[in-house]
């Protein structure tokens, strides 16, 4: 993707109140966005939002860019990413826009866009964004400003798609299930979707106030709900992230169960229906183990680069339906457009009743390697994955771990951060490989 000014590989994101998640700025972009999108004659954007605090001012502004390029806005309030994903394609809007950080702390806030039919915007039209962004606001006649008004059955529409989305034949009648919605946009709408499958419903993490989305709980954190399924002697756990498009699971012994994990259990199933079209996706951040198992099963698997946007890239090129990244993006392409927490979710317990087994023993047959992940957060222009240190650091890394073992070094694409992931079957040279070229990296930061 060329270099953007503004666009980030999951839209424009930032610091409420700094350049650029500012009223201003939105204001702004939201102008931009509506010159550029309003090619198909609807002349309606979808606007949803997760539970910040920051989320009413950002409306606001992006409401008023848009009106001023002469678009209607249609707001659902809170509503998980995916959800305003649906939303646009159901209601045939130019595109749909969703305020949010996802898995990011309250005080940040973001905003991402959905073309028409559902998908992340294509690089063009994200430059042709910033492009008019560079242009003097000028408003439309009177007579042909935007006007705005609310969804008022955003929720119930959404609640039954997913539900489509789980074997009809199938019933989660008798599984008790933790729900963990990270005080975020699923609140109101995953512990509904699971209730009305049939299971017995314990929640955590659905009440939000504006400033404790992702505040440990969700998939970021999932120890509340290891606890939980643990204390209430649960079938197992879900946990979804502020936006609702990631999702980690917990099985009935409290263990995780990543978006690798959950991505092979959805593939195995899908073989075993013979229903599975070509192999999965992965990213590079993907465990080795993953690969290795799938191998087994003959299933064939790629990597794309970090980010939903290069899986779902891969995707389509393959024609195959599966992509995930262990932080639980999980994309099942035959149901959803992008990733989808509660639909990816479904998928898993649809195998897991589907083969009256346990999510534990589900798992098995992939033996994850110990990876471990060191961030380290930088400043100013210098770029530390070129320095001579690190170089060094990663290269002595690597020899000790040889062939079965895996360095990567990566610039995050939504925060200031350098990831370094390492990978390997020796779990303490694995801890310790990391802690090194982390401190290598800070040394140059």
């Amino acid at each position: 993707m060329a270099e953007r000014k503004y666009f980030g590989t999951d839209g424009v994101r930032g610091r409420v109140g700094q350049s650029p998640i500012t009223p201003e700025f939105v204001l702004k972009l939201g102008w931009a966005a509506g010159r550029v999108l309003s090619q198909q004659g609807t002349k309606k954007v979808i606007i949803g939002k997760d539970t910040r605090i920051s989320g009413y001012m950002l409306e606001s502004a992006l409401e008023a860019g848009l009106a001023a390029a002469g678009l209607q806005a249609a707001f659902t309030g809170p509503m998980p990413t995916p959800a305003v994903a649906y939303l646009t394609r159901t209601f045939r809007a130019e595109a749909g826009i969703v305020i949010s950080a996802s898995h990011n702390p309250y005080y940040d806030n973001g905003i991402k866009f959905f073309s028409s039919e559902g998908t992340k915007l294509p690089d063009a039209v994200e430059a042709a964004i910033e492009a008019e962004m560079d242009k003097e606001l000028v408003c439309v006649e009177s007579a042909s400003l935007g006007k705005a008004y609310r969804i008022n059955d955003a929720a119930g529409r959404y609640i039954e798609f997913c539900k489509g989305t789980f074997p009809s034949h199938l019933s989660l009648e008798g599984y008790k299930v933790v729900v963990d919605c990270a005080h975020g946009a699923t609140y109101h709408i995953a512990p509904n979707v699971f209730r009305e499958l049939g299971a017995e419903v314990i929640t955590i993490g659905c009440e939000p106030n504006g400033i404790n989305i992702n505040a440990e709980v969700g998939a970021t954190d999932v120890r509340a709900l290891q606890a939980k399924v643990l204390q209430e002697q649960a079938h197992f756990g879900i946990a979804l992230d502020g936006d609702g498009d990631r999702v980690i699971m917990v099985d009935e012994a409290g263990n995780k169960v990543d978006g690798d994990q959950i991505a092979y259990i959805i593939a195995r199933d899908a073989q075993r229906r013979g229903e599975l079209k070509g192999g999965v996706v992965g990213t590079l951040m993907t465990n080795l183990g993953m690969e290795l198992a799938l191998k087994e099963l003959g299933i064939p698997f790629v990597r794309a680069q970090v980010g939903d946007r290069y899986v779902m890239e891969e995707l389509v090129k393959n024609q195959w339906n599966i992509g995930a990244e262990n932080s639980g993006h999980v994309i099942v392409l035959d149901k959803v457009t992008t990733g989808d927490g509660i639909v990816a979710g479904l998928q898993v317990m649809a195998a897991l009743v589907s083969s009256q087994q346990s999510l534990k023993s589900l798992c098995e047959g992939l033996t994850m390697f110990p990876q471990v992940l060191e961030n380290v957060r930088f400043s100013g222009d210098s770029n530390p994955l070129e320095s001579e240190a690190v170089l060094a650091a990663k290269a002595a890394a690597e020899a000790k771990l040889g062939e079965r073992g895996r360095v990567l070094l990566r610039k995050s694409g939504t925060e200031p951060l350098i990831r370094v992931m390492v990978e390997g079957e020796d779990g303490t040279l694995v801890s310790d490989s990391a802690l090194s070229i982390a401190a290598a990296v800070k040394e140059c930061c």
